[in-house]
């Protein structure tokens, strides 16, 4: 079965921010750590930070000790004044958005306005926006309670951010018609009502539709609500494994959304599921044809392609030449090396893509055969190129495998966060494109008389960025998943937005380095063609800065495809 994903389905802002904040301080490990409710609406993830040590703290006493998050749904002033007088550590995690409204409604409270808000009164958000009104405030819900609003009051009105847009404006409508000097805020959250168009464009064009969250999620139950209004059969699951054959018989594309609240990787989940699920029209040769594909996609051949590809480039850029064995052997390594990682570290691939963890699973025994014969292929190959090239790449294969596994024992206490390499903050970007810099571009120098060393190095560079741009690309992608595990990536350390622009300055720096390399003749005219992956890399990175791509298959394929743009603009360039 088809399936078409919400481009806006996940995480919103704000429960974005409080996980990342939670995450990274349960991976500190410096204490207690204690959320002041339910930190968001999703049973799954409260399960999952319960088993890193966050606990949930309905009440304060103020003898606890330790470090409370508050929740991004925010609280009461009376509530956050009764932590602050408890000996705990307070991070405000309350969505930046929210926070706004606290702001409004404080404003106009002092100023004498009655407090109009629309939504759910039992919903913690509702409950945080009322303590900011001193209890002079009223909660609505429907059209019924407009007519309701005491006379003579100058009106403030505000929604919960997570409410129905069309709901919302039918209220306000009704509002001005009773009070026309009634001042109105807009504090549905972009996100919520673009989600919420979305669901209703998606509907229109899919057989049904499944919405992914939680049961008591409010934000949720509404894209669900929103969904069946259309008249499309729509179903509402937490998890994959909900999922019923029979839904979906005679469906052949279905449709996926996702509440705020719904963590990727259990989107992933259900997506994965559903291709295996409903009717399916396909010619059996396409059928087969379409598993092979999938197969290989799966099992790092085209980032070891890529590797092929990238190496071939790197070496025309360097001396104008190119054999095929070193490009073979940079194939053989990075497949060898990717694979067996993901082995190694399979906890973050359950989190960061749960469709390769299971592909991984199901073929274990093929997958670390192929890997380990890739290993002793490279290895009979670089020692037939001589005994130092032998050497080289026995070394970059056991700094491979050394990468994901424990060096340091965990009682040498601080270091021992540190155990792997690949645990160093930062590290393994770095160390993913050091290691296809020095197989790509190094290692063929070994077997030269005569280098030429500038030439050299800016291969190395070439190679080097174009990998630390993609891996970095990736990293991003998978910040979620590396939080879980307590891996400090760059966009972990520095910010998505920072890690962005970081990946923006050194494409533009390398890129326009190779462009005066080659006009003053240091690198062949090769040089020039290959500014295009560069342009590319700007491409797919501005994309996913500015929103017009999200995560997902088209991202990641155009980033793999730069890798093979550049073989293919070497090989041509060699023809003419």
């Amino acid at each position: 079965m088809k399936v078409r994903l919400a481009k806006s389905a996940g995480f919103c802002m704000g429960v974005r921010r409080a996980m990342e904040i939670t995450l990274f301080e349960a991976n500190k490990g410096d204490g207690k750590l204690f959320t002041y409710g339910p930190l968001i609406h999703n049973q799954q993830v409260l399960d999952l930070l319960r088993s890193k040590g966050v606990d949930v703290k309905e009440e304060i006493d103020e003898h606890d000790k330790g470090r409370i998050i508050i929740r991004a749904h925010g609280i009461t002033p009376s509530e956050m004044e009764m932590v602050r007088s408890s000996n705990l550590k307070i991070i405000d995690a309350t969505c930046p958005r929210v926070a706004k409204v606290h702001a409004i409604m404080k404003k106009y409270d002092n100023k004498g306005y009655f407090p109009v808000i629309f939504g759910d009164a039992r919903h913690p958000e509702v409950i945080g926006l009322m303590g900011y009104s001193r209890g002079h405030g009223v909660v609505i819900n429907s059209l019924e309670d407009v007519e309701r609003l005491p006379e003579e009051k100058r009106l403030v009105v505000v929604s919960q951010t997570t409410q129905d847009i069309d709901a919302y404006r039918e209220i306000v409508d009704a509002i001005k018609g009773r009070y026309p000097d009634a001042i109105v805020f807009g504090t549905i959250c972009d996100e919520t009502y673009k989600r919420q168009r979305e669901v209703r464009s998606l509907a229109s064009e899919v057989d049904s539709m499944v919405i992914v969250g939680g049961y008591n999620s409010g934000n949720t139950r509404r894209l669900y609500q929103i969904s069946r209004s259309t008249g499309r059969p729509t179903f509402h699951v937490e998890t994959e494994k909900e999922l019923k054959r029979s839904w979906f018989s005679s469906t052949e594309t279905v449709g996926v959304s996702a509440g705020a609240s719904t963590p990727n990787w259990m989107i992933k989940s259900v997506t994965e599921r559903l291709k295996t699920m409903g009717k399916v029209r396909q010619h059996p040769l396409r059928r087969l044809l379409r598993k092979v594909f999938l197969f290989l996609l799966k099992s790092n051949i085209p980032v070891a392609t890529g590797a092929f590809s990238l190496t071939y480039a790197g070496l025309r850029l360097s001396r104008g030449d190119a054999d095929l064995i070193h490009p073979f052997l940079a194939l053989l390594y990075v497949y060898s090396m990717h694979v067996l990682n993901r082995f190694l570290d399979k906890e973050a691939s359950t989190y960061n893509d749960p469709g390769i963890a299971l592909f991984y699973n199901q073929h274990k025994i093929f997958l670390i055969t192929t890997s380990l014969v890739g290993i002793g292929a490279g290895l009979l190959l670089s020692l037939s190129l001589g005994i130092a090239q032998f050497f080289v790449f026995l070394a970059l294969t056991m700094l491979g495998l050394v990468y994901s596994i424990p060096i340091i024992p965990w009682r040498f206490g601080y270091l021992g966060r540190y155990a792997k390499i690949k645990d160093l903050p930062g590290s393994k970007t770095m160390a993913e494109a050091l290691a296809w810099g020095t197989i790509s571009s190094l290692l063929p120098v070994i077997g030269w008389s005569n280098p030429f060393w500038p030439g050299v190095l800016i291969s190395f560079l070439f190679v080097s960025s174009m990998c630390y741009v993609r891996c970095g690309l990736f990293d991003i992608l998978n910040t979620q998943g590396d939080l879980i595990v307590g891996r400090e990536t760059v966009p972990i350390a520095l910010g998505e937005e920072n890690a962005l622009k970081l990946l923006l300055l050194l494409n533009g720096f390398f890129g326009i380095f190779v462009l005066l390399s080659t006009a003053t003749g240091i690198v062949p005219n090769l040089g020039y063609p290959l500014i295009s992956c560069f342009v590319v890399s700007f491409f797919y990175l501005t994309a996913y800065q500015k929103g017009w791509m999200k995560d997902g298959s088209p991202l990641q394929a155009i980033a793999e495809s730069n890798l093979l743009l550049a073989g293919l603009l070497a090989f041509i360039w060699k023809l003419l």
